[in-house]
């Protein structure tokens, strides 16, 4: 990837900026893509489900209401994002197996990294605007994350 968030916010003024709140745990640091979007809580079942469809380069966004009580994404989901071609996955929550997933070429910021897993109810919604850090995120946007951080463009700036 070829971009600089600093320099997509100078040369557009309409880029909507996340708060900086996230880590980055993938070993892709740089990444862009349309936007999937994810609403749920303490349950990875549409996580898993999501990732295991061809990404094309596309970034799923997932609204885990914050919760730092459980990890939404770890080694095996990790995985099947890179197999399935997605250029990466931010998470409002947690994830885990840290270590594998800084080998991964996946960009994953999170809030932070927790051991414990999910759970696994089926729960949650797919495609539908989902807001946290300041930004509200629509099904077909663009995100835009790098080491300074993560821009959302209703259209394409590459």
């Amino acid at each position: 990837m070829h971009f600089l968030t600093t320099d997509l916010c100078d040369d557009n003024d309409d880029v909507r900026v996340l708060e900086p709140l996230f880590r980055d745990f993938g070993d892709a640091r740089r990444f862009a893509g349309r936007i999937v979007t994810l609403k749920l809580f303490e349950d990875n079942s549409l996580v898993r489900e999501t990732l295991t469809e061809t990404g094309n380069g596309r970034v799923l966004v997932v609204d885990g209401g914050g919760s730092t009580r459980c990890a939404l994404m770890g080694d095996q989901i990790g995985e099947l994002a890179v197999a399935n071609s997605w250029a990466g996955v931010v998470i409002y929550g947690c994830v885990r197996d840290t270590v594998v997933l800084s080998s991964l070429p996946l960009g994953v910021k999170a809030l932070a990294a927790h051991p414990k897993k999910s759970l696994k109810r089926g729960e949650g919604q797919r495609d539908i605007p989902v807001s946290f850090a300041g930004v509200t995120f629509h099904p077909g946007e663009w995100l835009y994350a790098d080491e300074d951080g993560i821009i959302v463009s209703s259209r394409a700036l590459l």
